[in-house]
């Protein structure tokens, strides 16, 4: 195990890894995180599940790319701002109905985010069913 000068942690993985063969130089981004995360995932990226054994799932987008994994339970209390989180851009410029798509699936609209400033103007923060926070973009 390695850790980037902001204390991040990543591996690098052994010759010959046949799960994670037809991603990238950036083969996998790692997160805690339920199952029910991996599917309210797959569902709003439209990318397919292409691990869900033992709580643990996995996403990649068709075409192959980098792997968003979450590792299943037991999952770290949340403390504070998320370290990362991911920001959504409606495919079609509609915000809106992105946001009541995102809710449809198990997101959450955030009263007031946990800290607004790392957060664009004009976007809607929501949180994915773990409570992690998650920017809808204004186009």
């Amino acid at each position: 195990m390695l850790a980037d000068p902001g204390d991040n942690e990543f591996c690098v993985l052994e010759p010959g890894n046949r799960f994670l063969a037809e991603c990238g130089f950036l083969a996998e981004v790692t997160c805690d995180g339920s199952r029910a995360v991996g599917r309210f995932w797959s569902e709003a990226l439209g990318w397919p599940l292409v691990w869900d054994q033992d709580e643990e799932t996995s996403i990649r987008a068709s075409g192959g790319s980098t792997n968003i994994s979450w590792g299943g339970p037991p999952v770290a209390p949340k403390v504070g701002r998320n370290r990362q989180h991911l920001d959504v851009v409606p495919d079609d410029g509609d915000q809106q109905a992105a946001v009541e798509w995102l809710l449809s699936l198990g997101a959450t609209r955030l009263a007031a985010p946990p800290d607004p400033a790392p957060h664009r103007p004009g976007s809607v923060v929501l949180a994915d069913p773990d409570g992690n926070e998650l920017c809808v973009l204004a186009p």
